[in-house]
């Protein structure tokens, strides 16, 4: 009895845990939300006033597993935890064949430029786990500028 009660324990408290951590990943319906609101964010207040609430660390654009990140139509990145001030637009992906490695944020400008919004999917290393994994992120133009926001969360 105690051996069994032992094992329910422990199976229930791996299910709390799992739902944890599966409760603290960023949605796809999310990252549109605040990919749009960060864009209005930059139209109301300025890009200056926007950028600088998108990339406080503990304000409502970093969330969960997610942030939002602002990137202009050449590349310089205007808002991310890491990358401001860069300009990533020869970046690629994280492909494990070079061969098929894409430039991403290529990608999400050809997106920006045409279609205005949609997803993207890459391969890209999760912080501290160096195996790159597939990532898609909500590529959003802020409504007349060169410039969009986007969201990203793993698959």
């Amino acid at each position: 009895m105690k051996k069994v009660a032992m094992v329910v324990f422990t199976v229930l408290l791996g299910l709390c845990l799992a739902g944890n951590v599966l409760a603290e990943s960023a949605t796809k319906d999310e990252c549109i939300a605040k990919t749009k609101e960060a864009a209005k964010l930059i139209n109301e207040k300025g890009l200056d006033a926007g950028v600088a609430e998108i990339n406080k660390k503990d304000g409502k654009f970093v969330w969960k597993d997610s942030y939002i990140f602002v990137v202009d139509f050449d590349g310089k990145v205007l808002a991310h935890p890491t990358l401001t001030g860069k300009n990533v637009i020869e970046t690629k992906d994280k492909s494990e064949d070079p061969a098929k490695a894409k430039f991403l944020f290529k990608e999400f400008t050809a997106m920006a430029k045409g279609k205005g919004e949609g997803w993207v999917d890459y391969m890209w290393a999760n912080p501290g786990d160096p195996k790159p994994r597939k990532k898609i992120s909500y590529i959003f133009r802020v409504p007349g500028k060169d410039m969009y926001t986007a969201a990203g969360i793993w698959e």
